[in-house]
């Protein structure tokens, strides 16, 4: 029998290890419906991936959406007293439009939430979960970590406040230091805070070396609590042997009205985006009348679909014409072909659009090689 290697697309394996590696730490899967009402994520654009959303109407003249998100739902079917630690873990299709198309497609995602309350434990078992992934998937991974409460500390001491935040956090995260470094002058903030916020901003550095060099930037409660927390996420990773592979990037910001802790965005060699991102996103749960917090994240399976395909060269191993031949002949030749480990295609004309590593031929007394593409 083939084995999983050989007849799964690389999403579709990496979505049976993950599930694997959730189910291990405990984590439950959690099943929904393929739509929701289309007020859940009307309300929450900035949190979705993308703002395009697939919508109908219900026979009841409701207007639903194809889910294009699964956090929200699973949010949404939270109590809003309920306190208890949920660890759940999901495989869903969603729907937007994807990073290797320009129209919608059904995507398969997959990923893991843990609501309620969280604390150090809950937290770091997450990041620790997210690492694993990338690793489950590649060996050849970073993980981009940090907290958006040193950026909200920073911002605080700096005195920018409402929408110049939204524009400052735009700047931080393309790096873009000039931009960052005229709105602060046109805001006559203090030179101190202002080198601070540029340094960290170019900061890229292994976390645990990190945590080292922006020790002496730490200002503030906000900022102490985020560093805090860091340093408590880098001793775990550092318990389970997986710090190796873990950045500290300051331009992994997102949306300020939904994360307040920690985030991170995970890479794969050979990917030119991010197929994982994540963090805690209590303001969210805040918004939606839950008094709990939030940590998680997904990874985005389509992202993988080509990933290694330079690896996989051939459709089938061998391309097998025959003639006039017997049906027992015929079933004689793919038996010995399948039974030595390779793929076979038996057919009467070879099919050009396959891409095969020999072209074979049933002959009298045996099989003869017409071509061969090693």
């Amino acid at each position: 029998m083939s084995s999983l290697t050989n007849v799964f697309r690389n999403d579709e394996k990496a979505l049976y290890s993950l599930r694997e590696l959730y189910r291990t730490y405990g984590y439950t899967q959690y099943k929904m419906g393929k739509f929701e009402e289309y007020d859940l994520y009307s309300h929450n654009k900035n949190f979705l991936i993308s703002e395009n959303i697939l919508t109908f109407t219900d026979t009841n003249g409701k207007l639903m959406a194809l889910k294009p998100d699964v956090t929200l739902s699973i949010v949404k079917n939270i109590s809003s007293d309920d306190t208890s630690t949920h660890k759940v873990y999901y495989n869903e299709n969603v729907y937007r439009t994807s990073a290797e198309s320009h129209g919608f497609k059904e995507i398969m995602q997959t990923g893991l939430e843990c609501v309620g309350t969280i604390d150090k434990f809950a937290e770091s078992e997450v990041i620790t979960l997210a690492v694993k992934s990338l690793d489950s998937i590649s060996n050849d991974y970073i993980l981009d970590i940090s907290h958006m409460g040193l950026l909200e500390g920073l911002l605080d001491a700096a005195g920018i406040e409402n929408a110049e935040r939204n524009s400052v956090l735009g700047f931080v995260k393309a790096k873009n230091i000039t931009a960052l470094k005229r709105i602060l002058q046109s805001r006559g903030v203090e030179d101190s805070i202002e080198n601070v916020l540029c340094e960290m901003t170019k900061s890229y550095l292994p976390l645990n070396t990190a945590l080292q060099s922006i020790a002496a930037f730490i200002n503030g409660e906000k900022m102490q609590a985020a560093y805090s927390e860091l340093c408590g996420i880098c001793e775990a990773l550092e318990v389970y042997g997986l710090c190796e592979k873990v950045n500290f990037d300051f331009s992994v910001v997102n949306d300020f009205n939904y994360y307040a802790g920690v985030i991170f965005k995970g890479f794969i060699n050979g990917i030119p985006d991010s197929v994982l991102s994540g963090g805690r996103y209590d303001r969210l749960l805040w918004k939606m009348g839950k008094k709990c917090g939030a940590i998680g994240f997904a990874v985005y399976l389509d992202r993988l679909e080509r990933f290694g395909s330079e690896n996989t060269e051939y459709d089938v191993d061998i391309m097998l014409e025959y003639g006039n031949e017997s049906e027992k002949d015929v079933i004689k030749a793919v038996k010995e072909i399948v039974s030595s480990g390779m793929t076979v295609k038996a057919v009467r004309r070879a099919d050009k659009s396959v891409r095969y590593r020999q072209l074979k031929k049933i002959v009298k007394g045996g099989i003869q090689i017409l071509e061969t593409n090693d």
